[in-house]
């Protein structure tokens, strides 16, 4: 173990046996593609029984009409956040009538970009900015890759652990600049270790050929036209997923906010020939926002961002300035089909653990070469993670898969004792001698894991989605849902309704000033 690692893992057992680390805050944000019965993406409208997608607290879209995206509060302990998604899902299957949700990362089988509807939120300024942003990426990246469903993990340490934290300080430092210099520090961790969670937990190592342009070209042709990866464990990831070759151009750094802020604010702030030519305004009807090189912050795809929640108006860029980073957002983690929720509760604990890990570790900064290896080390866990022999690099050295991903987990065991602390089991070092497993045997993988069944029972990918969705379908009607928390979500439908209606009455000025002001807001 490194010796920084070390002696703090020693001061926080020291302090109070590990309990500050405990209590950290977890949300979810899941995504899912609605299907027909046959399997192929709804055309319908975002059901009205699930309120407005503009200001439902828990349900909304993400790029397309027929990808919901439900999301958790934050919460304190794994079984309360599980069964607020639990809950979601619940009234989510009960508005679907006949539909039911992919339970995949890679969709289902798509007729082009023409079967993919483009969200919409109603006729504020505030929802056609949202459309028109998602018009802005058809144009620039196209509809398809828009359709992959990820889940999104939300992780905010304890406040219990900043006293604590800043004792390692050398100066005296405000709290607020503490916690971001430490998330900062967790998010460079976390790239360089991204790929364990892809090698761990991808789940998508097939897709049908009307996703990719021009069939299976790189992968083994499987049945009905399922395109398979024989060694991958995660293609939505992989430069064959939600992939773009503009944003490889850019060199945003993770030293700090104001490093990280500044080339944000460049990007979107930069014309780009290539978006110059699809016109902004072409003919009184908006293509995208503004053809700059981001159209706003969040068309950046990390694996990881720092996050601070914004407010009504609001950049995320200045949100940041203004009051530092509050939690992270880990992006790279595939819907699992095989659990109904598209996460379970072992894959949550290790992601947890992890993130606490990449906060602990020293976390110099990445430089240039680093950049490239862990770009490289992506894409072949990402298409080959499965293969026995694969070697990644590390520091300028290549070092087996398995032996790396031995040693992460072999550091994070102190980590998981200090969070089995106070439980009545030892969940978290149980779910760490699981991963261990897994490291030694990639068929215990969830991609080995699918392709196997889908041989087993000679499905092709898409079928695969299907009987999977209609058992998780059958598994959500199963349940029960209180009336009191029913009520909730009734009331969170309806209430949502009236805040996009009064939203669409309070606007007081045209789109084209609205969007003028808001992208001079700093």
């Amino acid at each position: 173990m490194r010796r920084v690692l070390e002696q703090r893992l020693e001061r926080l057992q020291k302090v109070d046996s590990g309990r500050s680390l405990q209590g950290g805050q977890i949300g979810i944000e899941k995504e899912s593609l609605r299907v027909t019965p046959d399997g192929l993406i709804a055309q319908s409208e975002h059901p009205r029984a699930l309120g407005s997608a503009l200001t439902h607290p828990y349900v909304t879209t993400d790029y397309s009409e027929a990808l919901l995206e439900l999301r958790t509060p934050p919460l304190v302990g794994l079984a309360k956040t599980l069964d607020s998604l639990r809950e979601i899902h619940q009234i989510v299957d009960a508005a679907l009538g006949d539909e039911l949700l992919w339970p995949a990362s890679m969709p289902c089988r798509l007729g082009g970009d023409a079967s993919i509807p483009i969200a919409r939120y109603g006729t504020s300024n505030i929802g056609m900015m949202k459309h028109i942003y998602r018009r802005g990426l058809e144009h620039r990246y196209g509809r398809t890759m828009q359709s992959i469903a990820g889940v999104h993990f939300n992780y905010s340490l304890p406040q219990t652990v900043w006293p604590v934290f800043a004792e390692w300080s050398d100066d005296l430092i405000l709290q607020q600049d503490l916690m971001s210099s430490t998330y900062f520090g967790l998010v460079r961790n976390f790239q360089r270790l991204a790929w364990i969670v892809a090698y761990l937990f991808g789940a998508s190592p097939a897709v049908d050929e009307s996703f990719l342009e021009g069939g299976c070209k790189r992968l083994k042709r499987g049945t009905d036209g399922t395109c398979i990866g024989p060694t991958a464990t995660s293609l939505r990831m992989s430069d064959m997923g939600y992939h773009n070759k503009t944003q490889e151009q850019l060199d945003i750094p993770y030293d700090g906010i104001e490093a990280y802020v500044t080339a944000l604010a460049a990007a979107t702030n930069t014309s780009y020939p290539g978006y110059e030519r699809i016109g902004t305004k072409v003919a009184g009807e908006y293509r995208q926002l503004n053809s700059n090189i981001l159209q706003v912050e969040n068309e950046y795809y990390s694996c990881v961002r720092p996050k601070q929640p914004i407010q009504s108006g609001e950049r995320s860029t200045s949100a940041l300035r203004r009051r530092g980073v509050e939690y992270v957002e880990v992006r790279v983690v595939d819907v699992d089909p095989f659990a109904p929720l598209g996460v379970n509760e072992q894959e949550l604990r290790f992601l947890e653990a992890l993130m606490i890990y990449c906060a602990l570790d020293e976390s110099p900064p990445i430089s240039a070469q680093e950049r490239r290896e862990m770009d490289e080390n992506q894409d072949l866990v990402t298409l080959r993670g499965r293969d026995a022999r694969v070697m990644l690099s590390r520091r300028g050295q290549t070092i087996l898969l398995k032996e790396w991903a031995g040693q992460i987990l072999e550091d994070m065991q102190p980590i998981c004792e200090l969070l089995d602390q106070q439980r009545a089991s030892p969940d978290y070092a149980d779910t760490l001698a699981a991963q261990t497993e897994t490291v030694r045997d990639a068929e215990r993988t969830p991609a080995a894991r699918m392709l196997v069944e889908m041989a087993n029972k000679r499905e092709s990918f898409v079928d695969f989605g299907l009987r999977k969705a209609r058992e998780h379908a059958d598994y959500f009607r199963g349940l029960n849902l209180s009336a009191e928390r029913e009520r909730h979500f009734v009331a969170a439908a309806e209430t949502s309704l009236r805040e996009q209606a009064e939203i669409e009455k309070s606007d007081t000025v045209g789109f084209d000033e609205y969007l003028e002001h808001y992208f001079s807001e700093h």
